[in-house]
This record gives C-alpha cells, structure tokens and sequence, in this order.
C-alpha cells in the first residue's frame, strides 16, 4: 500500500518537472528570438545614422536585397547545394569510419596501443593547412571538398568511439564470455550500445568541424560553392555580396547543427531520462 502510494505521489513530480522543462524551452526560444531581432535592429539601426560604415559593414536589408538578386539571378542556390552536400557527405563518411575505427580498438589490446600514438598525432597535425596538397591531388571538384570535410570529422569521431571502448564495464564482459556469449555478441550487445553516448557526443563538433573543413577547401579552389562565392565577392570588392555568403553560412551551420542535435536525441532515446 505504502509502495503505491509512492508510485502515485511520483506522478505529478515528474509530469510537474516535465511541465516546467517545457516552459524553460519555450522562455528561451522567445529570448533566442528576442536578442536576435535586436541585433537585426541595431545593425539597421546603426547603419543608417553611419555610426557604421555601410561600405564594410553592409545592413541587413541591402544583404536581403542583394541575397535575393543572387538567389534570382545569380547561382546562390546551387552554391548552397554544392557547401551542404559535401559538408554533409564528409560528416557521414567520417563519423561513420572514425566510429568504427574507434571500435575496433576493442578487440586487441596490442592494436590499440600501437595505434593510438598515432590516433593522436595525426590529430594534432593541422589539416587545413594540407588543403592545397588535397586539391591538387582529388581537382578542385566535388571530391577534393568531401575528402577535407572527411578528413576533419575522422580523427574527432574515432577519439570519441575509443572513449567509449575504454569506458565499457569490463566485469560485465568478463560475466558474459564466462557464461558462454562469444566476443562477437559482447561486441554488438555491450561495447556499441555503451559506446553511443560517447560517439553521438561528437557529432556537433564534427558537423561544424566539417563545414570549415569544405569552406576552406572552396576558397582554396572550387567552382562552386559558398566558400567560392565569398572570395570572388572579396575579389571584385562586392562587400554586400560577401555578407550574402557569411550570413548564409551562419544560417547552415544552425540548421546543420540543430540537425546533429535532433540526430541526438534520435540515438539516444530511451537510454536518458527525459529532460
């Protein structure tokens, strides 16, 4: 009796704490909103009386203006297409090779310490500055882009699975393989499902990580491309232009990122309460 009273008493705590999370969300939406019309405002606003320089700085109307005549006009969309897809093809490609790269370290000890010395150093090598190397050798196409992309995802994604290697709980896999389980079923039945937290926890910093890896590969050299399209923008000194680019590249980060975080909760369901 006493146990279900608990039970019921629970209840309207948690649906109370679920009430209140969902309040807080809501709060901090119309504040996101908020600070962003008002920096919309005052860059206007600012602009316009010429306490900034409109030349450098632009205004958030002449961008709309001259961001819907490259949309019209110009290739903005195509652009566009060309930085997501490969930004988007690199991060796939990299976090699914670093994760299973990550994995693999759980099924020899003697692997994993070889390997991870230079796990880190290549880590630590800067691979943007590889870039040009890249390009001349995939062309200044599509696939020199996803190749950066990739390369800046991989290391993050397979540091982050080896992680969670190391943090499986052994006695649980010592009870399993001495009850009879072979090491394949402790593999797939243990260390991937307790090595999820460790690997989805990557995935914001890839997807931005990835964006910078095409960008930089499109100013570079490229024929298409946002990256592309702001450096000739520089190149012909059409500043509103190159506002265009970087506003757009702001707003595809958010949505790639806000993508990464819906991917998150997707994996994770079911394995931390709801918050």
């Amino acid at each position: 009796m006493a146990e279900k009273s608990v039970r019921d008493a629970s209840g309207p705590v948690i649906e109370d704490r679920d009430r209140e999370q969902a309040k807080i969300r809501r709060r901090a939406f119309v504040g996101q909103m908020i600070v962003g019309l008002l920096i919309i405002f005052l860059w206007e606003f600012l602009t316009w009386i010429g306490w900034l320089d409109s030349y450098y700085w632009s205004s958030p109307s002449t961008i709309v203006r001259t961001g819907w005549v490259a949309i019209t006009e110009g290739t903005l969309l195509q652009d566009l297409a060309y930085t997501s897809g490969a930004t988007i093809s690199g991060f796939i490609l990299g976090t699914v090779v670093g994760s299973a790269l990550g994995l693999s370290f759980w099924w020899s000890d003697l692997y994993s310490r070889i390997t991870e010395p230079y796990l880190i150093a290549f880590n630590a090598v800067p691979k943007l500055a590889l870039a040009p190397v890249l390009v001349i050798m995939f062309g200044i196409g599509f696939d020199s882009k996803v190749i950066l992309a990739f390369l800046m995802t991989v290391i993050v994604a397979s540091i982050a699975a080896y992680s969670g290697v190391k943090n499986v709980d052994r006695d649980l896999e010592k009870m399993l393989l001495s009850l009879g389980a072979k090491r394949h079923h402790v593999f797939f039945k243990v260390v991937i499902p307790s090595s999820v937290p460790w690997m989805v926890s990557s995935l914001k910093i890839n997807i931005s990580l990835a964006l910078a890896g095409t960008i930089v590969g499109e100013f570079i050299s490229s024929r298409q491309g946002i990256g592309r399209m702001i450096l000739y923008a520089g190149q012909i000194l059409n500043i509103d232009l190159v506002w265009v680019g970087v506003v757009v590249l702001s707003a595809l980060s958010i949505v790639m990122y806000l993508g990464t975080v819906w991917l998150e909760r997707l994996l994770m369901r079911g394995r931390t309460p709801k918050s």
